[in-house]
């Protein structure tokens, strides 16, 4: 018989899926059946499965060693490789700050090139950093790792830069997901525009993507298969070549703000995928790699109910990049616009 005792970080989960992750090989069939068998049991008692596991939960399995070893996989004959970084990914872990953190969530600073998640096996990720950065300082154990990983809760696209959440426990995650479903977050970005923008604006639409091309068509009436958007923005500063833009999204779907920007003749600088070729020679020249679109600053309301007390009325700035920066000050920009780095309540 094995008993393992439920940590905090695992609470909050469905008896049946923690029993899922913890024994990958055993069918889903076979573990309810254990459960009404009494093979598997809660706190010594009959178990359905859909009990909420709670701190300090034990939960016994009756099995054999042998039985244990194979439904976990530890007899697997396949051997455990560790991937090696290339000198590319290795440098963007090193631009990677933390920006916030409690026993239940992590803020991240994403930079520029780097994935949120992997999309080949042979991809490193901001999830993939993450799950280091736990098993290094000892927030979770390899061993934890079997029944609850952690997880970011948000995505930004490779080559946008800025704040990333992420949970490291099951309440983190499920308190995040609740923020964004119930759009209770107030997220702003930044960005550096071709053109003059005269005014504050918000902009309307139904956004549909193509996964084939990774890239997103805007209608201004309904069509199958769309999902309607809205995204504000804020001129900041202005130029004859260049704005300066603070962006609050309303909704949140994939490249968004940046085929949004475009739609109105405003594409961000240096996006390969929505501004001209023309444009993107230019920006080359000027040494941008990446778009100039920084997740900035997020803000969580004070009067939420049943969010955890460190969450509450949270207000996160994330550093700008030095490539937008730079670009900033060729245009003439004033810094102090922006230059409100860090945690404030």
């Amino acid at each position: 018989m094995r008993e393992l005792v439920i940590t905090k970080r695992e609470e909050g989960q469905r008896l049946d899926r923690f029993l899922c992750k913890y024994l990958p090989e055993a069918p889903s069939g076979f573990l309810h059946k254990m459960l009404r068998k009494k093979n598997i049991k809660l706190n010594d008692g009959k178990a359905a499965g859909n009990e909420k596991i709670k701190q300090g939960d034990r939960i016994q399995i009756y099995f054999s060693e042998e039985t244990l070893d194979k439904f976990t996989g530890r007899n697997s004959k396949k051997e455990k490789t560790t991937r090696a970084l290339t000198q590319k990914q290795k440098e963007l872990r090193g631009q990677v700050k933390v920006l916030y953190a409690t026993e239940d969530v992590l803020i991240l600073h994403k930079p520029a090139g780097m994935l949120t998640q992997k999309a080949e096996k042979e991809d490193d990720s901001l999830n993939d950093y993450l799950i280091d950065y736990c098993l290094e300082k000892g927030i979770l154990t390899e061993e934890g790792l079997t029944v609850f990983r952690p997880s970011v809760a948000n995505r930004l696209d490779r080559n946008t830069s800025g704040i990333v959440l992420c949970g490291i426990s099951m309440a983190g995650l499920q308190a995040l997901g609740r923020l964004m479903k119930e759009r209770n977050l107030e997220k702003y970005y930044l960005c550096l525009v071709h053109g003059r923008v005269e005014q504050d604006r918000k902009l309307k639409g139904w956004l549909l993507k193509d996964e084939k091309t990774n890239r997103v068509r805007l209608f201004s009436k309904p069509v199958e298969g769309a999902a309607p958007i809205e995204t504000w923005y804020q001129v900041l500063e202005k130029r004859e070549e260049v704005s300066l833009l603070k962006i609050r999204l309303i909704t949140g779907k994939s490249h968004q703000i940046r085929a949004h920007l475009a739609s109105v003749g405003h594409p961000i600088l240096g996006d390969g995928k929505y501004a001209s070729g023309k444009m993107n020679q230019e920006m080359k020249k000027e040494g941008i790699r990446y778009q100039l679109l920084h997740s900035y600053e997020l803000k969580v309301p004070d009067n939420v109910k049943g969010l955890p007390e460190e969450l509450s009325g949270l207000h996160i700035t994330a550093p700008l990049p030095s490539e937008f920066l730079t670009i900033m000050k060729k245009k003439g920009f004033s810094e102090a616009l922006v230059k409100q780095e860090g945690r404030r309540r």
